[in-house]
């Protein structure tokens, strides 16, 4: 593949300090792409650029960027400086995640730690990166899901799971909500395409949540960058697994049920937008 592919295209790619984001980053940076490297420490973002220098990177493609998500003021201050230096962004990566804690953890803002991290940061940022994404032309945001989506159901009268909290739960239910916001991130007109996927089971730091044996970062990475690709076809709102497009959880269909967690996520994400 060619490496100048991407040549001229600005990428955002949140938690790329290691595993598939890291592996992300480095495939875009790859292909020609400058590539905003997200970490939740300065001194992670720029550990992860120094090994991607080391994997064969160019300096210049590669720009440090720190935001703590369980803190949605930097998430905001995050966006804005993108904003301020990049009026255009053609790529979104949604891919920053943690496990769900063993007990239940709400952060400063209120939130439940994994529904922030893992989907209020990524609604957050779809936001406020509208104008950037949509000046671009045909930009994608991209937003790194799980299979664990189908098993989960929104819990709309406790979103944080403070009353039953199961770690699981909440995870599977941060990834449902993230998988059933996506086609909201990119609003008709807007010229902004957003897809979800499950990129396999991969030997991450969330392995430990499935506990079997996981495929190489890489290949996850992979299936996130085939559909970062102009030549790529792909359908708003759409989900895939590995690569290909596939059924989500019916819940994540449901209009009804996408605009009421939107508006849930507005209220949530309450001042920092």
């Amino acid at each position: 593949m060619s490496d100048t592919l991407l040549s001229a295209r600005t990428a955002l790619v949140t938690g790329a300090s290691s595993g598939i984001g890291w592996e992300t980053a480095r495939l875009l940076a790859g292909l020609g792409a400058n590539v905003l490297v997200h970490a939740r420490t300065t001194a992670e973002a720029e550990d992860a650029v120094g090994r991607l220098i080391a994997a064969g990177a160019r300096r210049d493609q590669l720009v440090e960027l720190a935001a703590d998500f369980t803190k949605l003021a930097e998430v905001a201050v995050l966006a804005g400086t993108v904003v301020k230096h990049y009026p255009a962004l053609d790529l979104l990566v949604n891919n920053a995640a943690v496990m769900a804690p063993e007990r239940c953890i709400l952060t400063d803002d209120g939130n439940e730690l994994s529904l922030q991290v893992n989907f209020l940061a990524a609604h957050l940022l779809a936001k406020l990166l509208r104008a950037p994404l949509s000046a671009a032309g045909d930009a994608r945001i991209v937003n790194v899901s799980s299979s664990l989506h189908r098993t989960a159901s929104m819990n709309w009268s406790d979103p944080h799971r403070v009353k039953k909290y199961s770690r699981v739960a909440a995870y599977a239910q941060s990834q449902l909500a993230l998988t059933m916001a996506t086609a909201e991130m990119a609003p008709a007109g807007s010229g902004i395409t957003a897809v979800s996927l499950n990129p396999g089971l991969c030997d991450t730091a969330l392995l430990p949540l499935y506990g079997r044996v996981g495929a190489p970062a890489a290949e996850g990475a992979a299936a996130v960058v085939r559909l970062c690709l102009p030549a790529a076809e792909i359908a708003n709102g759409a989900y895939y697994d590995g690569g290909v497009a596939a059924p989500t959880a019916q819940a994540a269909q449901e209009e009804r049920s996408q605009r009421r967690l939107v508006k849930l996520a507005d209220q949530l994400v309450g001042r920092a937008a």
